[in-house]
């Protein structure tokens, strides 16, 4: 008997946080220029604005990945110093992401980052979504290890 894995949707989230020995503020200026991802996140060839608002809420960029791939993302929260959340609205087998990188001090010396994202999958089997959400959990560990490999200089 063949079993028919049957296709739905589903949600999961992903959370990875890491210290990084740097100044918040050095932590900041990085990760809240929202085009500068070719320096830190893997497999991003580039990424551009694709609105007049470089900050904040508004804030709209499209990511080209080194595969072809583009993504559109438009920040929908912003706390200068402390987070920014942001929504992907196109170019994922999504019908919802939204992810959200925050900063808190720990020491005088250290930050503790927090890249933590909720999905809901277009329609697709249980195995492909788990799948999915352990591609994104490398995809987020990987870029982090990245970002503070960036920053200890």
């Amino acid at each position: 008997m063949v079993k028919i894995s049957k296709k739905s949707f589903h949600t999961g989230t992903v959370k990875k946080t890491i210290t990084i020995n740097a100044s918040k503020d050095k932590i900041w200026r990085k990760i809240s220029n929202i085009v500068d991802l070719p320096t830190w996140v893997i497999d991003v060839r580039k990424t551009i604005y694709q609105s007049k608002k470089k900050k904040d809420v508004g804030a709209i960029r499209k990511i080209t990945f080194n595969d072809g791939s583009t993504i559109e993302e438009h920040v929908v929260a912003w706390k200068a110093g402390e987070y920014f959340t942001y929504i992907a609205t196109e170019g994922l087998p999504l019908r919802a992401y939204v992810a959200t990188i925050s900063i808190k001090q720990k020491t005088k010396k250290s930050v503790q980052l927090t890249w933590q994202s909720y999905f809901n999958s277009k329609k697709m089997t249980q195995k492909q979504f788990i799948k999915f959400l352990a591609f994104m959990s490398s995809f987020y560990e990987t870029s982090l290890e990245n970002l503070k490999a960036l920053l200890e200089k």
